[in-house]
């Protein structure tokens, strides 16, 4: 029998978890770079928030039923939206360079696949609900939503 190490907490066990973790110290590593002033104090301070909301929705959500955790994952995903949009206004303002853009929608990427993925294998068998809305990358394909209608 393999000897593996479990955590208490089973949101320490997704993959999903530590890639949003990770995202979360790049971004403060990132933000520590930007020159102090109000504006920018005020930005650090709103990108640093919704980075650490992501992985904060992750394990708030793991501890509940199906549905909730479907929400809650959700939720992270929005957060996800908010870390692209500063990363946008962090770059139109001059605080990072083409490369540090790249990466942090690089990484946001990736986190919103996988919590489609997630989202997508959590659902399964369950009805989907035609007033939810769910991005593009979220490995859903809509062409079966209109075949199922015919």
């Amino acid at each position: 029998m393999e000897n593996k190490l479990y955590s208490f907490f089973r949101f320490e066990d997704l993959r999903i978890y530590h890639k949003a973790l990770d995202y979360s110290r790049w971004v403060n590593s990132q933000l520590r770079l930007i020159p102090n002033d109000v504006v920018a104090d005020q930005f650090r301070m709103s990108f640093s928030k919704s980075a650490v909301n992501v992985p904060i929705n992750i394990a708030e959500g793991s501890g509940r039923n199906k549905s909730q955790f479907v929400y809650y994952l959700k939720m992270s995903k929005s957060a996800v939206r908010e870390c692209v949009v500063f990363t946008s206004v962090g770059f139109s303002e001059g605080y990072f360079s083409d490369d540090v853009y790249e990466e942090s929608r690089n990484y946001l990427i990736e986190i919103s696949k996988m919590t489609g993925a997630l989202i997508t294998s959590l659902e399964k068998g369950r009805k989907p609900n035609p007033d939810e809305h769910d991005d593009h990358d979220d490995l859903i394909d809509s062409s079966i939503d209109d075949e199922n209608e015919l």
